[in-house]
């Protein structure tokens, strides 16, 4: 596909990869959220073809366990709203335009993240006709969480990881997403 965005990343351009270095990632998130944008951050979770492994340990992030709005974190059904699109799955050949409009459809700035092995290299799927050799073929991806599928924490550890990559908030900022309809409170 031609009209491949830029990679992102960090600012030598390449991805940050996860690596689970603390358990209790949670608080440290939550602030960080607060500071850098000053409001919720919005994820849009787009399944570009996975076996749903990766997605059923992203629904447990929505679990009383680890309960990811406390956090300030919110997963929204718009990409028009979303600061952050979490990808699962290889990228099927059939999903390629879908997901670039998503990411597209996003405000500025945005973040892509790879969840799981075939959203980052293929996985056991690689070099198959009817998918891509990881969603980075197709999208600019910001931070990798490996792992078939990714345990929660790890999930965690990578939104700290992309929020750190995100501009810190300006309070004459006029906000962005769902915040711009409600005059900025969420």
């Amino acid at each position: 596909m031609s009209g491949v965005p830029p990679a992102g990343g960090s600012p030598s351009g390449t991805p940050d990869v996860v690596v689970v270095d603390e358990l209790m990632a949670a608080p440290r998130l939550r602030r960080e959220v607060q500071r850098t944008l000053g409001r919720s951050l919005h994820v849009r979770h787009l399944d570009a073809g996975s076996c749903n492994g990766c997605d059923w340990e992203i629904a447990a992030l929505l679990n009383p366990y680890h309960d990811l709005q406390r956090l300030g974190i919110d997963i929204v059904a718009s990409p028009r709203h979303a600061d952050l699109l979490l990808v699962t799955g290889i990228m099927t050949r059939n999903l390629e335009l879908a997901a670039l409009r998503t990411y597209e459809a996003m405000p500025e700035p945005r973040l892509v993240v790879a969840v799981g092995a075939c959203a980052i290299s293929g996985g056991v799927f690689a070099g198959t006709y009817a998918g891509r050799d990881g969603i980075g073929e197709v999208l600019p991806v910001d931070v990798f969480v490996p792992g078939c599928p990714p345990r929660p924490e790890a999930l965690i550890q990578g939104l700290l990881l992309a929020v750190g990559r995100m501009p810190a908030f300006a309070a004459g900022r006029p906000p962005s997403g769902p915040a711009a309809a409600d005059g900025g409170a969420s």
